[in-house]
């Protein structure tokens, strides 16, 4: 459920509101352990999100690295690698 999950400090270019409101949703999903809220729980469940959302965003705004900026494509191949190694195939949507 929290595959998507990642990394989203110190990229070039930097993570996206996409990504971060992508990472805020599986968080929420994950710890109210639902994919999809009822209706009278689906206002709790959207400022959740929004709350997890500005609080990721103002994290990685505010941290500080000496290290060089991370490649997307160069971490989707190591994740495919391991991915390979772990499974003993490819993973399904990389194929």
């Amino acid at each position: 459920m929290c595959r998507s999950i990642h990394v989203l400090h110190n990229f070039e270019p930097p993570a996206t509101d996409d990504e971060v409101m992508a990472a805020a949703l599986q968080y929420v999903r994950k710890i109210s352990g639902s994919t999809r809220p009822s209706a009278a729980n689906q206002e709790a469940f959207d400022e959740a999100v929004r709350a997890v959302a500005e609080a990721t965003r103002t994290l990685l705004d505010s941290l500080v690295t000496n290290a060089a900026p991370r490649d997307r494509e160069v971490e989707a191949a190591r994740a495919k690698a391991r991915a390979e190694q772990r499974y003993g195939r490819r993973p399904a949507d990389a194929q």
